[in-house]
C-alpha cells in the first residue's frame, strides 16, 4: 500500500514559495489579517480616570444634608422664610475651600485628620480633636435615628422597629461591603434625596425672584433666635465630621497627587449639591409654611405633614422620602467618620476594605456608636427635635477648633510638601475660620443677653 503521508523535506531541499516543502502537498494556508486596535484618545483616558476619582466629595456633599440638616433647613424656612438663603450661599463658598483642604491633606499625606494631628502635635492634641468630633458627631447620629423614626412614622412604622432595622442594616452594609459597593449605595441614596427635594421646591410654587434676592443680599435680623438659626445652618453645612470624613475617605480610596485636579472637581460637585438641596428645602418651607403662618413646626416630619394640605400629597410623600433617605445616608456616613476619627487618633487599623478580624477596633467603635445611639433615641419623652437642632448648633460652635488644626496642618510644608497651602488659600482659610469664631461668639453673647 502506498504511504501518502507527507515526509519532511531533505536537508537542502528547495522551499516552496509558501515557505515550506509540505505546502505543495498540504492545503494552502490562508493568511489572516490582524487588525491593530485603534489608539484610545487621550481625552477619553483622562475622562475615565477622572470618573474613577469621583466619590469622596460627592458622598460628603450628599451626607451633609442629613436628618439634622433637613430639620434645620425646614425650621429656618418655616420661621424666617427666605431670609436665611444668603447663609447657604456663603456656606457653599466656605465649604468648598475647607473640604478641598481636607481632601488635599489626605492626598499629600496618606493619613486621616486625627492621625495627622497625632503625628504633628502629639497624642494629647489628637485626643482633644477626636473628643470634639465624637461629641459633635454623637448628637448628629441620634438625629439620624430620629429622622428615620419620623420618616417611617409617616408610613405607620413604629419607632422601635424603624430604629432596630436601620441600625442592623447600616452595620451590615459597612462591615460586609467593599469600598466600591458602599460608595455606590451612598451615591444612589444621595441622588434620591436631591431629586425628592428639588421636586418638592417646584411643587411649592415659590417666589423665585424673592428667593434669588434673598440668596445674594443678606437679610439680617437682631433676634437671638435668628442668629441661633444662622449658626445652626452653618453648623449643618460645614461640619467637623465632614472635615474628617472626606480626608479619611480620600485616604481609603488611595488617591495620589496626580488625581488632585479631579478630586477638586469632585469636591466642587459635592458642595454644589449640598447647598442646592439645602436651598430647595428652605424654599419649599418658606413658600408654603411661612407664607401660611405655620411657623412653629418642631421637626421635618411636621413639615412634610403640613405640606400635604397646602401643596398636595405628592409633596408630602416626596418630603418624607427625602427625610428617610437622608437619615439613612447620614447614619452610614457620620458613624463612619467617628470610627475613622477614633482609630486614627491612636494609630489603629481603619478602612471599609478591612474585615472585622483585621480592624476590630474600627468596626467595634462603629457598632458601639450606632448601637448606643439607637438605644438613646428610644428613651421615653426624649425631646428629639431639641437634640437634633442643638446638635447642629454644637457643630457650629466646635467647628472653629477643628478648622484651626486644619489650617495649621495645611500650611505646614513639612506635612504637605508641594501640596502645601499657597498665600491665597491661607487668606481664605483663616478668614473662614475667624468668621466662624465670631459667629460662635455672637451666639454666646445673644444667649447670655437673653435676646432669644
Amino acid at each position: 500500500m502506498t504511504d501518502l503521508r507527507a515526509t519532511p523535506p531533505e536537508p537542502g531541499a528547495a522551499q516552496s514559495p509558501e515557505g515550506s516543502a509540505s505546502a505543495a502537498v498540504g492545503p494552502r494556508r490562508r493568511r489572516i489579517a490582524v487588525r491593530r486596535p485603534h489608539p484610545i484618545p487621550r481625552w477619553r483616558l483622562r475622562f475615565a480616570a477622572s470618573l474613577a476619582v469621583l466619590g469622596p466629595g460627592i458622598v460628603a456633599g450628599f451626607a451633609d444634608n442629613d436628618a439634622g440638616g433637613i430639620t434645620t433647613y425646614s425650621l429656618a424656612g418655616a420661621r424666617f422664610g427666605y431670609a436665611l438663603l444668603w447663609v447657604i450661599l456663603a456656606s457653599q463658598v466656605a465649604l468648598f475651600f475647607t473640604q478641598e483642604m481636607g481632601a488635599r491633606m489626605g492626598i499629600a499625606t496618606g493619613q486621616g485628620f486625627t492621625g495627622l494631628v497625632r503625628e504633628r502635635f502629639g497624642v494629647r492634641w489628637a485626643s482633644f480633636a477626636a473628643g470634639l468630633m465624637l461629641i459633635a458627631n454623637q448628637g448628629s447620629i441620634i438625629s439620624e435615628f430620629a429622622g428615620i423614626g419620623t420618616a417611617l412614622g409617616l408610613f405607620g412604622v413604629p419607632l422601635p422597629i424603624a430604629t432596630i432595622f436601620a441600625a442592623i442594616a447600616v452595620i451590615l452594609l459597612i462591615s460586609r461591603g467593599s469600598y466600591g459597593k458602599v460608595q455606590y449605595f451612598f451615591v444612589a441614596v444621595g441622588i434620591g434625596i436631591s431629586v425628592s427635594y428639588a421636586i418638592s421646591a417646584f411643587l411649592a410654587h415659590p417666589d423665585w425672584g424673592l428667593a434669588l434676592h434673598s440668596l445674594v443680599v443678606p437679610q439680617l435680623q437682631t433676634s437671638g433666635a435668628y442668629w441661633l438659626a444662622v449658626v445652626g445652618t452653618v453648623g449643618t453645612t460645614i461640619t467637623p465630621w465632614g472635615q474628617a470624613f472626606i480626608q479619611a475617605y480620600v485616604v481609603d480610596k488611595r488617591l495620589g497627587p496626580e488625581q488632585l485636579t479631579a478630586e477638586r472637581v469632585d469636591v466642587g460637585i459635592g458642595t454644589l449639591i449640598t447647598n442646592v438641596v439645602a436651598a430647595c428645602i428652605v424654599v419649599a418651607c418658606a413658600a408654603t409654611l411661612y407664607e401660611n403662618g405655620i411657623t412653629n413646626i418642631t421637626d421635618a416630619g411636621q413639615a412634610a405633614q403640613a405640606l400635604g394640605p397646602l401643596v398636595g400629597e405628592a409633596a408630602k410623600w416626596l418630603f418624607g422620602f427625602g427625610l428617610l433617605a437622608a437619615s439613612l445616608l447620614g447614619l452610614g456616613v457620620v458613624p463612619l467618620a467617628s470610627a475613622y476619627t477614633a482609630t486614627e487618633a491612636f494609630g489603629w487599623e481603619a478602612g471599609i476594605d478591612f474585615r472585622w478580624r483585621e480592624a476590630p477596633a474600627f468596626y467595634g467603635i462603629l457598632a458601639f456608636i450606632i448601637g448606643f445611639s439607637a438605644i438613646f433615641v428610644l428613651i421615653p419623652g426624649l425631646p428629639l427635635i431639641t437634640v437634633m437642632f442643638l446638635a447642629q448648633v454644637l457643630n457650629g460652635i466646635l467647628l472653629p477648633f477643628i478648622l484651626v488644626f486644619v489650617m495649621l496642618l495645611a500650611s505646614d510644608r513639612r506635612v504637605m510638601g508641594d501640596l502645601v497651602n499657597g498665600r491665597i488659600l491661607n487668606v481664605i482659610g483663616w478668614t473662614v475660620t475667624v468668621l466662624l469664631i465670631l459667629l460662635s461668639l455672637v451666639l454666646v453673647v445673644a444667649s447670655v443677653a437673653g435676646m432669644s
